[in-house]
């Protein structure tokens, strides 16, 4: 419990160490990706690209973990920088479905080297036991709060 009694101890709340993580991770990707003139959005955006072609500025938007608005201005940027395509009129309905050019996927290779330096780093002080079992446990975590249930 904190000093006054109230609110959660940050030395021992599982949620504060998960955001730190998650803040050092960043840290340490945007530090790898800004020589090579990206940013973990940018990333993120060229990464569900190449691995789901077509997907929506919504989507996209869900996967990088930004609003609609900052991945429409992000991929009208990457559009005129050359890394993705997008038609000018949407072939069904409304969406228009975006797709990584060649430049767009040499850039990400690159990226992805670096990411996975990162991501290395991150989990050398674990065997690939501990390492399943954080993935496991991490995932049931997202599962029970996108449920919404409790763990109980």
């Amino acid at each position: 419990m904190s000093q006054d009694g109230v609110g959660v101890d940050l030395e021992t709340s599982l949620g504060y160490l998960l955001k730190e993580a998650s803040s050092a991770l960043r840290q340490a990707m945007e530090e790898v990706l800004r020589p090579l003139g990206m940013s973990v959005t940018r990333y993120a955006c060229l990464e569900l690209l190449a691995q789901r072609p077509g997907l929506s500025n919504s989507d996209l938007a869900r996967g990088a973990f930004v609003t609609r608005q900052s991945m429409n201005v992000l991929l009208q940027a990457l559009e005129r920088e050359g890394y993705v395509t997008r038609p000018a009129e949407a072939p069904v309905g409304k969406v228009l479905p975006t797709r990584l050019t060649p430049r767009g996927r040499r850039s990400l290779e690159k990226a992805s080297v670096a990411v996975r330096s990162v991501e290395a780093r991150m989990l050398a002080g674990l065997t690939e036991t501990e390492q399943s079992a954080a993935f496991r446990i991490l995932q049931s975590m997202v599962r029970s709060l996108r449920d919404g249930s409790d763990g109980g």
